[in-house]
């Protein structure tokens, strides 16, 4: 049975993005460092993949250069139960250096996108005939439970 695991693709900071992010997530560890000699600046053995699981899903990365950056077209959705959740997601992947952007949306210190979504949002939209939960949704960047709530009312 073949298996899907997301592999990232970092300048240098492979490993110092995975103890980032494992510090964030629940049931999340980093279970492997693969080292390749002569792959640093000092020709010491430095680490180039790391193998890591956050909230039980399988991630791959690897310092390899600055030939690619991340973008937008490729994001991790956080599905949270409410708003303390967006809260603490929020603020943990914006710290150091992170940048909120739209609708939910941000990119954390390395460039990683996410996005940040409460399952009221999906709630509110299935009782909106209005289209007010998106007027309401495209205004904000973190997204307020209580203020799409309302839009849906």
């Amino acid at each position: 049975m073949s298996k899907i695991t997301p592999f990232l693709w970092f300048d240098t900071q492979a490993l110092e993005a995975a103890k980032f992010y494992t510090t964030i997530f629940q049931n999340s560890k980093i279970h492997g460092e693969e080292k390749f000699k002569n792959s640093g600046p000092d020709e010491k053995q430095t680490v180039q993949i790391i193998s890591f699981v956050l909230d039980g899903q399988e991630f791959q990365a690897m310092n390899a250069g600055p030939l690619f950056r991340f973008n937008e077209s490729v994001s991790w959705l956080v599905d949270c139960a409410d708003q303390s959740e967006v809260d603490y997601y929020w603020e943990k992947l914006t710290a150091d250096g992170g940048k909120e952007s739209q609708c939910g949306w941000l990119k954390d210190k390395y460039g990683v996108s996410w996005q940040i979504v409460p399952k009221a949002l999906g709630e509110c939209f299935a009782r909106d005939t209005s289209g007010n939960v998106m007027k309401a949704m495209l205004s904000m960047k973190k997204l307020i439970i209580s203020e799409l709530e309302a839009a849906c009312k």
